[in-house]
């Protein structure tokens, strides 16, 4: 295991910022030892977004999430992850 500087302590968060925005963390922690974190309980941030649909294609989307139990809109979240994942390789 390689030699780690010992972080220093800080007195306010951006203290800790300007430190980290100049340093190398890998000066300061063995990165061969980390592990893998898991967040179930976090949330994605999400924006809201106006999108303009034919007042028919918006009809046909209520009605296909209307039969699959879900609102509208996270059918249509659902069908657009659905095909970025499905196209993103080529």
């Amino acid at each position: 295991m390689s030699k780690v500087k010992k972080i220093p302590k800080f007195k306010t968060e951006a203290q800790e910022r300007a430190f980290w925005e100049s340093h190398d963390s890998s000066e300061y922690l063995d990165w061969k030892q980390a592990q893998q974190v898991s967040l179930p309980n976090l949330k994605p941030s999400t924006k809201t977004i106006s999108l303009r649909l034919p007042e028919s294609l918006l009809d046909r989307i209520k009605i296909e999430a209307n039969k699959r139990d879900i609102p509208y809109q996270s059918l249509i979240k659902a069908w657009l992850a659905k095909d970025i994942e499905q196209n993103r390789h080529p």
